[in-house]
């Protein structure tokens, strides 16, 4: 039996498949050190994260590079005034969108008043839940102020 083997490794198709084998396993060494020590899944969602200017309103993605604070160098302004974005992925009618939009909420520019989607009008946090089948959509502007007015007074 050996050699059989001694024989097969000796000829073209035994040398072939002994340097597929090296490749195999040089790519497999280099693809278990890259996952283990390179960055993880969670680190790389925490630190590519999308923004909006405040200044010009417009999105952009940007990485967190480690000490870098918040508001970040925007891309369209050249200044400090990138801010994360939330995401809104409600339509005026309270079906989902397909794709978010962003939106920069008010207590970054200093605002006390709640933030609305620029798009649909609806109530956006931060920490923006996700849309979802069977979540009940956030209340538009006008809702919101008609259950402010309405609970007017009946605090004690």
């Amino acid at each position: 039996m050996n050699q059989r083997v001694t024989e097969f490794f000796e000829s073209i198709a035994g040398k072939v498949t002994a340097g597929v084998i090296v490749v195999a396993a040089a790519a497999m060494i280099w693809m278990s050190v890259r996952s283990n020590l390179g960055t993880s899944g969670a680190g790389k969602m925490a630190s590519d994260r999308m923004f909006i200017c405040s200044k010009t309103n417009k999105s952009f993605w940007h990485t967190l590079q480690k000490g870098e604070s918040i508001p970040v160098m925007s891309k369209y302004s050249g200044e400090k005034t990138g801010y994360p974005a939330e995401l809104c992925y409600w339509n005026a009618d309270g079906s989902i969108r397909a794709e978010g939009v962003p939106v920069l909420l008010n207590t970054y520019k200093g605002e006390p008043e709640p933030t609305f989607c620029p798009d649909c009008g609806r109530l956006v946090v931060g920490h923006n839940p996700p849309a979802a089948v069977g979540r009940k959509p956030p209340p538009t502007q006008e809702e919101y102020r008609a259950r402010k007015t309405g609970n007017a007074g009946t605090d004690k």
